[in-house]
């Protein structure tokens, strides 16, 4: 409507006035004013040598005769609110009626391919609640963006190699005793980041001891017995040393099984996978090649760095000088990689949190001083850090909050909270109802937030069913599924005159924005956007659905204007759920 709308007004100036006019801002009309829609007349009077009233009375006058959208105008200074005919309405949910994917752009092969990673863990520990802030939004994001019509790739990178790995490894041929995760009925992420605290237990004790003895802090940690072990495994590793690499397969393989049984009851899933081992060698040709190009430089120890100050930022390690990589060399190889196995590639998308957003400037900058035409394409999602009330999490001192324990606490949640509102389900599927349930309020809690901001995690309040919560969402879902059970064959025919109250009309005005709304979401790359709309759709519908009667109705056409109303929503509530790899249930 509003584009529509958009090129009436365009016409209407240039007739008038013998101007063209490029932008035009339309928003919704304020509650407290009469109207649906909109337009701001001042930014036009920089062009239009008119009054507001005489620009609003010429625009508004002209819209009402002229076109089939608008009723009636009225103007408060520089706004000119108008009204939108009922029959612009009618036609529009005929138009839309049997479109169960109204508002998704559905991809083809010659779609844009966008490639989206997220989780991308560590291999010395299980995952966490930031972790699972990661997943969804990386998951989230990649569903909008196939809403959008491209094609998607999700990706992760495993970071299955590296110093923090032969931690654990180290921890583990200390204190390990030879055990397997099989011997103690144990996950084998969470086996192995058992060890990984070990570790940083042993360290911090004899960094104690040494600062005791008269080492100064930087030594202390530099020098720590258990800490050189770990630094001689990570040498050997590098240079294929047989045992050590054995060890490394087996203890990233018991990860690897937990990190996908945690993914299964997360609902989230890849498309492709690469490891740290495998591209950090190509990473490290791509220092090669810059120090061909004299992009990059040694140091007098041997090391390899990149200065950036030129660019306002610092100089960055890129080699250490015993020849060992860092992060950023495995994600040149990542990028370049991903790039040579997806060469029509129009965009990458980092989902990683904020405290790395210096490091992917660092990144995107140097691939552009490469000459990697392709380093504008690339994109870091970042996001805000997910607080505790009792502070931030911090892995190697094993105060997170673990995600298999967390998913199962919130299923259990749901379970005892349904029932203590007498909502106990005696369904052969009662426990995939809770499992819906528990995920939706995890899920909508976490994704309703913009990305950039931190969260205070609070299960508690992600249950309330009266706010803006997933399970509020997911019970007015199955509250439409009800209504529309014995309903099933709706017959209304727009051609017979309906009646819109004005409840009525503010669901269709919400469900007119909806295609605009994803747009807004992939663009942004924000959930919350969704999240937030489904919200809004289902307070308006709940308030049809409390001062309205739908079955009740006698007319049986206007009856089955408010089932399709009802069934329409339901539709925009199942797929919007869908892009945030929630669950609904057609009965709670």
């Amino acid at each position: 409507m509003e584009n529509q709308l958009k090129n009436i007004v365009k016409i209407i100036i240039k007739k008038k006035f013998k101007i063209l006019i490029d932008n035009l801002i339309f928003q919704p009309t304020r509650k407290e004013f009469e109207g649906d829609i909109t337009l701001l007349l001042f930014p036009l009077l920089k062009k239009i040598k008119t009054d507001p009233e005489t620009l609003g009375k010429e625009i508004g006058s002209n819209l009402k005769s002229d076109s089939n959208i608008i009723e009636k105008y009225n103007l408060v200074k520089g706004f000119l609110n108008l009204t939108v005919c009922n029959s612009f309405y009618i036609s529009f949910l005929n138009d839309i009626k049997n479109h169960k994917k109204y508002g998704h752009i559905k991809p083809n092969k010659s779609s844009k391919k966008i490639i989206v990673e997220y989780s991308s863990p560590n291999t010395n520990k299980p995952l966490h609640l930031g972790h699972i802030r990661n997943n969804l939004l990386g998951f989230s994001v990649s569903k909008i963006l196939e809403a959008n019509g491209y094609n998607v790739i999700k990706t992760q990178i495993i970071n299955d190699r590296g110093i923090h790995i032969c931690k654990s490894m180290v921890a583990w041929k200390l204190f390990g005793k030879n055990a397997r995760p099989s011997d103690l009925n144990n996950k084998g992420d969470q086996f192995v980041g058992k060890f990984y605290v070990l570790y940083n237990d042993q360290y911090k004790q004899e960094v104690a001891k040494l600062i005791a003895d008269g080492f100064s802090e930087i030594d202390a940690k530099n020098n720590a017995p258990i800490y050189m072990k770990a630094k001689e495994l990570l040498k050997k590793w590098e240079l294929n040393d047989g045992e050590t690499k054995k060890l490394w397969s087996e203890m990233n393989q018991w990860v690897y099984s937990g990190f996908e049984m945690t993914y299964k009851k997360l609902g989230v899933d890849f498309d492709s996978i690469y490891y740290e081992s495998d591209t950090y060698l190509l990473g490290k040709k791509i220092i090669e090649e810059g120090i061909e190009k004299k992009v990059f430089y040694y140091k007098k120890d041997g090391s390899v760095w990149v200065d950036l100050s030129s660019d306002g930022l610092d100089e960055k390690l890129l080699l250490r000088s015993d020849g060992t990589s860092v992060y950023i060399t495995q994600d040149l190889g990542t990028a370049f990689q991903r790039i040579r196995d997806n060469p029509e590639m129009s965009g990458m998308v980092y989902t990683v949190g904020n405290e790395q957003d210096y490091h992917f400037k660092v990144l995107f900058l140097i691939l552009k001083k490469l000459g990697y035409n392709w380093s504008k394409n690339l994109f870091h999602l970042s996001y805000g850090m997910v607080d505790l009330p009792s502070g931030k999490m911090k892995s190697r001192e094993g105060t997170v909050v673990d995600a298999d324990e967390l998913i199962e606490s919130m299923i259990e949640s749901a379970e005892k909270i349904s029932s203590n509102h007498g909502k106990k389900i005696k369904l052969d599927d009662s426990k995939k109802l809770y499992n819906d349930i528990g995920l939706g309020a995890l899920k909508y809690f976490i994704l309703k937030v913009d990305p950039k901001k931190r969260i205070l995690f609070d299960p508690k309040s992600s249950f309330d069913f009266n706010g803006n919560t997933g399970p509020f969402i997911q019970y007015t879902y199955a509250r439409i599924q009800s209504i529309l059970k014995e309903n099933k064959n709706i017959q209304w025919n727009s051609n017979k005159t309906t009646k819109i109250h004005l409840k009525e009309k503010e669901i269709l005005k919400q469900i007119l924005i909806y295609p605009e709304v994803i747009k807004n979401a992939g663009n942004l790359y924000s959930p919350s956007l969704i999240a937030n709309y489904i919200y809004d759709l289902v307070k308006l519908f709940n308030s049809f659905y409390q001062n309205i009667n739908i079955l009740g109705e006698k007319d049986s056409n206007q009856k089955s204007f408010r089932l399709l109303l009802s069934r329409k929503v339901g539709e925009i509530i199942y797929n919007s759920c869908l892009l945030l790899g929630i669950n609904v249930p057609n009965r709670m």
